[in-house]
Formats: structure tokens, C-alpha cells, sequence
């Protein structure tokens, strides 16, 4: 089997597999938070992709790893992690909180994109071996990153769910009669 094929097996897996994952697990737990709370779930998540810098470390990435590839994902990454962890750093800071959720969320979902526009126009599928040691984060972090993006972007849009009736305030009870 050819490394493109295998690269593409793969990541197809990836998403199948964290799909798969997020539906049982992710999803109900997140859609049982408030709002913020889901909110920050995934943004501790995204708080780690500092790590996409490592695509521009010599040693850990072949030597022919596409450097429209590598500075892009590199540098994206940065600032997506570093505008998540802005997010956590302004909990209390309602508005500028929910200014960095909806930035690390806009700026992610852009760099994962255009990663995957840079990453076919460079034929980095046929050459996968390039990524070395960083071949997990494609095949198995990216999938995670978009699902919890998308799922960002359904917890901002969607209406605010009613708070369920054990959590209001406690009715008084009637006098009877």
C-alpha cells in the first residue's frame, strides 16, 4: 500500500474514531454544562496546540517537509492555542472570555483548513515519512481539533437551553385548605 493511501486510511480513521468517541462521550457530557463551562472544556483543549510549532523543528520533521506546509500549520497553531489560552485567562471577564472563544475558535478552524489546503497542494500525503515524529498530531489530534471546533461553534449558535426545572428556585408550597 502506498503512504499516500495509508496517510489517507488513516486519517479518515481518525475522524471516524473520535466521531465515534465524541457522540458517546464528548458530546452529552459538554451539552450538560452551561454554556461556559462547554466553552472552556474545549478551549483547555485548544490551550495545548503550542505543540504545531514542533512542525518547524529540525530532527523531528524531515528535512523535506514542505515549508509552506510546516510555517503555516506551525504558526497557526501558536496563535489558535495562545487565543485559548486567553479565553481561560479572562473567565471572569465575561465579555473579553467570550470574545477570545469566538476568535480561538475562528482563527482554528481557518488554520485546520487552510492546513489541509496546504498539506494537498504540497502532496504531503505521498510524502506522510516528511512528518516524522509529528505524524500523529494529523492523524489522530486534527480530527479531535475540528470536531471540538465544530461542536464550539454549535454550543455559540445555538439558543440557550432552559434551565431545568430542579435547578430554579424552590416553590413555596401551597396552604391547603
Amino acid at each position: 500500500m502506498s503512504t499516500q493511501m495509508l496517510f489517507q486510511i488513516q486519517l479518515v480513521l481518525g475522524y471516524v474514531a473520535w466521531l465515534l468517541c465524541f457522540g458517546a462521550y464528548g458530546l452529552p457530557w459538554l451539552d450538560s454544562l452551561d454554556r461556559m463551562a462547554a466553552q472552556r472544556a474545549i478551549a483547555t483543549l485548544h490551550s495545548f496546540r503550542f505543540f504545531g510549532l514542533v512542525f518547524l523543528l529540525p530532527g523531528v520533521v524531515g528535512p523535506n517537509l514542505p515549508a509552506g506546509f510546516a510555517m503555516f500549520a506551525a504558526y497557526g497553531d501558536f496563535a489558535t492555542g495562545v487565543l485559548a489560552i486567553l479565553a481561560l485567562l479572562t473567565v471572569r471577564v465575561r465579555p473579553l472570555f467570550w470574545a477570545f472563544i469566538v476568535a480561538f475558535n475562528l482563527v482554528g478552524m481557518a488554520d485546520l483548513v487552510v492546513d489541509y489546503y496546504h498539506a494537498i497542494q504540497a502532496g504531503l500525503p505521498e510524502h506522510a515519512e516528511q512528518l516524522g515524529a509529528t505524524y500523529a498530531i494529523p492523524i489522530i489530534y486534527v480530527p479531535l481539533l475540528m470536531i471540538t471546533h465544530i461542536a464550539a461553534f454549535w454550543f455559540l449558535l445555538r439558543p440557550s437551553k432552559a434551565r431545568p426545572e430542579s435547578s430554579r428556585a424552590i416553590p413555596l408550597p401551597s396552604p391547603q385548605p
